[in-house]
C-alpha cells in the first residue's frame, strides 16, 4: 500500500468533533473552538526505549502512545478532540502492522469522540510513533501543577505499580495465576487514561493534577516545585493491587514509587473539596485514594516526603529514598 492510499484507508468517512472544519486530505486542518481553551500535547514513543516489539503488538504500541497522550489532557482537565500522528517505518513492516498500530489509536480515540485530523508516514530504521494531541477546556479552568496549597489533601486514582508488575510477567513470566497475569499485562499494553475523571472534576473550583507517566515520586515532586510546598505522602494509605506485592514482594515498594505508565492522576485539593472528588470519582466508578497532606515548606526548597511506622523519608524524583535525620 502506497502513502497515499494508506491516508486515505485512515481518514474517517465522517467526523465526530463539529469544530472541525478541515480534516485530513488538505497541507493542514482546521478547527474552529467556540469560546475555550484549547489544550495540546506532543509526545514520542521509540522501540528500544519506550516500548519493545518483545512484549507489545503493534496493536498495543498504537493504543498505549495514545493513551500516553490523553493522559496528559486528562491532567490539564482537558476534553479530548483531535491527534496527529506521525510514524517512522522501519524496513522490516509490512502495511498489516501499520494498519494494526493504526487500529489500536483508532479503538481508543473512539471511546472519546476524538478525530485523527493528520500526520505523515516516513521510512527509517527504528519504529517512532510521535502523536500531537489537541483538547478543550473551558476559560480559565486548565488544571496545574502550580495550584497544590498547604492543607491541601493529595490523593491518586486506581492501584500503582500494575504496568511495571505486568512487564515483568512479559519479559520473566511469573507464578501469578492466569487470571490476575492478565490483568497485569493489559494493564501494561493498554493503559486507561482517566480522562473522564478529568472531566468529572470541572466542578471543583481549585485543583493541581499531574498524570502518573513517569511514576508517583516524580509527579509528587513536580508538583511540589511547581507549588512551592512540601507534600507528605502516607506509605500505608498508597493503593496497590494484592497481587503485585504477593508476587513481586521484593519490589512493590520501588514500583509503587517509580514504576511509572500507570497513567493514573495524582493531585491535590482542599479539605473542604476533597468530598466532590470522591463524588466525581464514583460517578464514573473509579477508585481513588486519599495518600497524604500538602504543607508549607520547610526549607529552601521544596520536599516531597514519605511516612510510614513513625518513620519519615525524602523522596526524590527516581523514587530513592533516604531516611531525614530525627527531629526534621
Amino acid at each position: 500500500m502506497d502513502e497515499f492510499s494508506f491516508i486515505r484507508s485512515i481518514a474517517p468517512s465522517a467526523y465526530q468533533q463539529s469544530s472541525i472544519i478541515k480534516g485530513i486530505g488538505d497541507d493542514a486542518a482546521v478547527f474552529r473552538p467556540s469560546g475555550q481553551d484549547v489544550v495540546t500535547a506532543v509526545d514520542t514513543m521509540v522501540d528500544g526505549v519506550h516500548f519493545s516489539l518483545e512484549t507489545m503488538k503493534p496493536y498495543h504500541i498504537g493504543y498505549r502512545a495514545l493513551a500516553a497522550n490523553i493522559s496528559d489532557l486528562a491532567a490539564m482537565g482537558s476534553v479530548p478532540a483531535f491527534y496527529l500522528v506521525s510514524v517512522v517505518v522501519p524496513p522490516e513492516w509490512n502495511s498489516t502492522g501499520l494498519e494494526e498500530l493504526y487500529r489500536g489509536m483508532k479503538d481508543l480515540a473512539a471511546q472519546y469522540r476524538m478525530d485523527v485530523i493528520g500526520g505523515d508516514t516516513v521510512s527509517g530504521s527504528e519504529l517512532s510513533v510521535s502523536i500531537t494531541v489537541i483538547g478543550y477546556v473551558d476559560k480559565d479552568k486548565g488544571r496545574y501543577r502550580s495550584d497544590a496549597r498547604a492543607g491541601d489533601v493529595v490523593f491518586v486514582t486506581g492501584t500503582l505499580g500494575d504496568s511495571r508488575a505486568g512487564l515483568e510477567c512479559l519479559l520473566k513470566g511469573s507464578t501469578v495465576n492466569d487470571e490476575e497475569k492478565t490483568f497485569l499485562i493489559h494493564r501494561h499494553q493498554m493503559p486507561e487514561p482517566r480522562a473522564s475523571f478529568a472531566q468529572a472534576l470541572a466542578g471543583v473550583e481549585r485543583l493541581a493534577l499531574n498524570d502518573i507517566s513517569d511514576g508517583m515520586a516524580n509527579e509528587a515532586n513536580e508538583i511540589a516545585e511547581a507549588s512551592e510546598v512540601d507534600i507528605h505522602l502516607e506509605k500505608e494509605q498508597i493503593p496497590f493491587t494484592p497481587t503485585v506485592k504477593e508476587f513481586f514482594s521484593d519490589y512493590y515498594d520501588e514500583w509503587m514509587l517509580a514504576g511509572g505508565e500507570d497513567f493514573e492522576l495524582m493531585g491535590t485539593v482542599s479539605a473542604e473539596e476533597w468530598p466532590e472528588v470522591i463524588k466525581a470519582a464514583d460517578r464514573v466508578g473509579l477508585k481513588v485514594s486519599k495518600v497524604g497532606i500538602v504543607k508549607e515548606k520547610q526549607k529552601d526548597n521544596p520536599m516531597v516526603y514519605l511516612h510510614e511506622q513513625g518513620t519519615k523519608r525524602v523522596v526524590t524524583k527516581t523514587g530513592y529514598t533516604h531516611l531525614t535525620k530525627k527531629g526534621e
